[in-house]
């Protein structure tokens, strides 16, 4: 029997799969930023850092006391690794065997961003084998190009080892990878056995579910070429083997755990207001979030100035089970000053001064987060009010 949920109801099963609700759902401290981790099942890194990293605010609004130096200590301990997921990721260390297909495909020819340059490559292997990790700026060369894109040749070839999987990240310094080869950084104790297909479909499905809550097969193989038809194969062998169940959302069919419905049966977490990075988990796949939480979002650093609606950086805002705000930010660390360069309220805000007082407290905690004391309110539609705070 194909059950229907109401939107509310959805909404509450995928926030709560995303921990959203509670920065205590995995406790506090490291061990609780890799439990985030392996929950979610990667967190994408980006180079913005107009407020603070990606992967790090991500990981902020679900880990209590929350901070950088659980990443490097993660990292040092062999707990987790960066690769590609959908994007650039933190990913679990004991799921390193779901990143090997990939990494083959790549090793086998495939083209990642730049052809491979086999001279390069090993030049590159041979210096970091006989020197030790090494980042890019060990290395003398220029760009090929004044273009925004390029880099230069040893840069070009750290890349291609790395998603060929024959270098792994050691660590960062500011930011900036460090190499290492495999070898050196995989621990001895992890699988390293080549999934088959519809193993590695199943892999994403259940993932996907697990830290979603439910989901479309297509959001679960998100970005991954070719695998629609095994992909949905093996979601219909999961359901005919009664691990998942199809529910119905506003006319749309979702796959979820029957052990995620039950959820629905006790009494729903107390909803905090959240500001959210444009790359969080939750809301990286847009046209699922337009679908389930009808909030037509997309992150306009890419769009040119002058057609810009919210701003190039505009962090979304979910209070309760909707995305109700856009908050356009720059957090100026010098002077720490944090600028809310434009701040749009939702049609579905129903009162701005209920909405500016729910945003104050956690408004405070971001500022501390991101380094900066005092705020500045710049621009603010979709009401006419403003804040008292200002």
């Amino acid at each position: 029997m194909t059950i229907s949920l109401s939107l509310p109801a959805a909404r509450r099963l995928i926030l709560q799969s995303q921990r959203l609700y509670s920065r205590r759902s995995f406790g506090g401290g490291v061990e609780a930023t890799l439990h985030a981790i392996e929950h979610l099942g990667y967190v994408q890194i980006d180079t913005l850092s107009v407020v603070a990293r990606a992967h790090l605010h991500t990981l902020w609004n679900r880990v209590a006391g929350f901070n950088q130096a659980h990443i490097d200590q993660l990292q040092e301990k062999r707990e987790i690794f960066e690769y590609w997921s959908h994007a650039l990721s933190i990913l679990p260390m004991k799921d390193y065997r779901y990143a090997l297909p990939r990494m083959n495909r790549i090793a086998n020819g495939e083209t990642h961003w730049y052809p491979k340059d086999s001279k390069q490559t090993k030049y590159v292997m041979r210096r970091i084998r006989a020197e030790g990790p090494l980042s890019a700026k060990d290395f003398n060369d220029k760009k090929s190009s004044k273009e925004m894109w390029a880099l230069a040749p040893s840069k070009i070839a750290l890349e291609q080892l790395f998603m060929e999987g024959k270098l792994m990240i050691a660590r960062r310094q500011n930011f900036h990878k460090v190499y290492e080869l495999r070898e050196r950084v995989l621990p001895d104790n992890i699988d390293t056995r080549v999934p088959g297909d519809a193993e590695y479909c199943r892999y994403l499905i259940s993932s996907f579910l697990r830290s979603h809550g439910l989901g479309q097969v297509k959001e679960a193989i998100y970005l991954r070429k070719g695998m629609g038809p095994l992909a949905r194969q093996v979601a219909k062998d999961m359901e005919d083997e009664k691990l998942i169940s199809t529910v119905v959302v506003g006319g749309r069919e979702y796959l979820c755990f029957p052990s995620t419905l039950e959820w629905l049966e006790t009494k729903a977490p107390r909803a905090r207001l959240r500001i959210l990075s444009p790359f969080d988990n939750a809301i990286i796949q847009r046209q699922r979030i337009n679908d389930l939480f009808a909030f037509n979002y997309q992150i306009e650093c890419y769009v040119p100035k002058a057609k810009r609606k919210f701003g190039y950086y505009s962090l979304p805002i979910l209070q309760g089970n909707k995305l109700i705000a856009r908050m356009d930010a720059k957090a100026s660390r010098k002077d720490k000053v944090f600028h809310i360069l434009h701040l749009h309220l939702e049609k579905s805000v129903s009162s701005a001064d209920r909405f500016f007082d729910a945003l104050w407290p956690e408004l405070q905690k971001f500022l501390e987060f991101n380094g900066c004391e005092t705020i500045r309110l710049h621009k603010i539609s979709g009401c006419d009010v403003s804040p008292q705070w200002v």
